[in-house]
């Protein structure tokens, strides 16, 4: 989160972060370390930041010192003007197995706390149930008519617009490999870069108003966060990320690191304002990042502190983080459509006070409303052309909409005039958002189900591979290297009695293990194992020993030594675009010449739907 947490009074809950210039206090977790925007130290840090900060002479500043100013936009973006698209991504495969819950929520068997649902949930929520928690955020504005350094919007200006109906846009679980242990500014920039790849985001006006949330799994220590902060936001062309700034060919990506700050305890949170109040500190977190985002998407390109006072270089939620619940700007529960969360306040200029609700502004005097007619949940079938015209209305007179769209089934495209066109390609179902924008920034969307059928339906649905647990004792109906099918208590299975247990051997050796299998036409695949990797290789850095994983001639992925970890992890595959042919799938293990690599395999599947 970007600010820190503190304790009692809203005069006492803002340390000296700084964004817009170098930070001065010494116990801030962004001193030399200027990419960590927003960073919300933990309690304890929080405290000796204050102590610092109260022994420094105070500046004779001509506004009051938690007054905020506009940054001037970076690249022409300073807030989140538009209908935020938020992404959540499951970054890495420690969060083990992925199920799904009455909610429609993405769920994890490596979770103790329950943490991804109560995410989802928080943001399917944001401007439902008449919450005003978020309205805070409809003063910030930026454009051409906004000058660097105003501490008010003129009412021409772009403004930030309530986020009715939910901004969640999609959840992605990359578990194609485990999260660093402690991964760098970088590396979470270039998972952010993976997920606009993954959601389809690939123009820089497709990211306008997206956000990567980037969720690392229990037991990891992304940027090395434990004892220091709690989450911090940036953008993926800040060069001051440790690992250096991250080359996006999609434009520039507002993301967060979000860590899984329970594992902090009460530093980061828990209990901070309900009992036993495991997850307070979470949603808060989530929401302090988000609140700071929207007010300045590419820090820092909107509005920060300049006071040169102890608020310097400090967002919104910053200046209102820790503030102890029952107290003036306090954290309090916020009430959404779908349920009730543990929130803090966020800095209003034009209230001069830390607001946990705020009047709905709608753009200063202008207060123009933009909205989306829904089409309703739309079905069509694989190669069968679209024509859809979107439509919307807007409260200004003479006003033209352009049109954008976020989800849409691959082969079909948006125009700015709203028509939805083109012949979709793959099967499935997709969560489509459409949002409408005039010119004077004001917006408003809709979201909707997009199906998308085969033509011929599949005739074959379920697990198609033979022996996929090699529980017979034998390969059959797999081919496989001798030695390769296994029983032994010293690489045991995941579940049952036996498992494929390829290298091992510490010389130079291979091992194959595949089967063939046909994917009818009009079905979806997924293909999918567990997976056990150990080694005897100290390496930290180079693969050595590895497992190359290929459906025909085409390598789908390569594990090595690198991965090596307890235990096994669920790997799955997408082959729906193999449909109407018959593969082989195949596993080809790699050893060296010294120290032992073991790839061993279990429960296999080809689920056909």
């Amino acid at each position: 989160m970007a600010g820190a947490l503190g304790a009692a009074s809203q005069a006492a809950a803002a340390p000296a972060v700084t964004h817009g210039s170098a930070v001065t206090n010494p116990y801030s977790p962004a001193y030399h370390h200027a990419y960590r925007h927003g960073v919300l130290p933990t309690i304890q840090q929080n405290a000796k930041m204050k102590a610092w900060a109260s022994d420094q002479a105070s500046p004779n500043v001509a506004t009051g010192p938690e007054t905020l100013s506009y940054g001037g936009g970076t690249n022409g973006v300073g807030v989140n003007d538009g209908h935020a698209q938020v992404y959540l991504v499951f970054y890495g495969s420690q969060w083990g197995t992925q199920s799904t819950n009455s909610n429609g929520d993405a769920t994890f068997s490596g979770d103790p706390d329950g943490a991804a649902s109560v995410a989802q949930e928080m943001f399917k929520g944001i401007g439902t149930g008449n919450e005003l928690w978020s309205a805070d955020l409809t003063q910030w504005c930026d454009g051409p008519n906004v000058s660097a350094g105003a501490t008010s919007c003129p009412s021409n200006a772009s403004f930030v617009p309530y986020q009715s109906g939910g901004v969640l846009s999609g959840v992605w679980y990359d578990n194609s490999a485990p999260s660093p242990s402690a991964a760098s500014g970088n590396q979470l920039g270039q998972e952010a870069v993976n997920a606009a790849a993954h959601f389809g985001n690939t123009t820089a006006a497709s990211n306008r108003h997206t956000y990567y949330v980037i969720l690392s799994p229990t037991g990891t220590n992304p940027d090395n966060y434990q004892g220091q902060y709690c989450a911090w936001h940036d953008y993926t062309g800040d060069s001051s990320l440790t690992g250096g700034a991250v080359n996006s060919p999609y434009g520039d990506l507002a993301f967060s690191n979000q860590p899984y700050n329970m594992d902090s305890g009460a530093g980061c949170g828990v209990g901070f304002l309900n009992s036993p109040g495991t997850l307070d500190g979470w949603t808060m977190t989530l929401g302090h990042e988000w609140h700071e985002m929207m007010s300045d998407q590419f820090p820092a390109g909107g509005w920060t502190n300049n006071t040169g006072s102890s608020y310097q270089g400090q967002e919104n939620s910053d200046e209102c983080a820790w503030i102890s619940p029952g107290t003036a700007g306090g954290a309090a529960n916020v009430t959404m459509g779908t349920g009730t969360f543990a929130e803090q306040a966020s800095w209003s200029n034009d209230t001069n006070a830390c607001a946990i609700s705020h009047p709905i502004v709608g753009g200063g005097s202008t207060g123009n409303t933009v909205s989306v007619n829904n089409p309703g949940n739309q079905s069509t079938a694989v190669g069968t052309a679209v024509s859809l015209q979107m439509s919307g209305s807007d409260s200004a007179s003479g006003q033209t909409l352009t049109y954008t769209a976020t989800g849409l089934p691959a082969g079909l495209s948006i125009s700015s005039s709203g028509l939805i066109s083109g012949t979709p390609t793959t099967a499935g179902t997709s969560s489509v958002s459409v949002t409408a924008k005039d010119s004077t920034g004001a917006s408003g969307s809709t979201s909707f189900s997009w199906t998308v059928t085969s033509t011929s339906g599949c005739a074959s649905a379920g697990q198609k591979l033979g022996n996929p647990g090699f529980e017979t004792g034998t390969a059959s109906p797999w081919t496989a290297t001798s030695g390769v099918i296994n029983n032994s208590s010293s690489e045991p299975p995941h579940s049952g009695n036996w498992d494929a247990w390829l290298d091992g051997y510490g010389t130079t050796h291979t091992d194959t293990l595949s089967q063939s299998v046909t994917i009818p036409a009009g079905c979806s695949a997924s293909f999918s194992f567990y997976l056990h990797i150990d080694t005897a290789e100290t390496t930290k850095t180079t693969a050595y020993d590895k497992l190359t994983v290929q459906v025909g001639s085409t390598t789908l992925t390569t594990y090595s030594n690198l991965n090596a970890a307890s235990g096994y992890v669920l790997k799955s595959f997408n082959l729906s675009s193999y449909a109407g042919q018959t593969v082989t799938l195949k596993f080809t293990g790699t050893e060296d010449s010294s120290l032992q690599t073991s790839f061993v395999i279990d429960d296999t599947s080809l689920n056909l739907s």
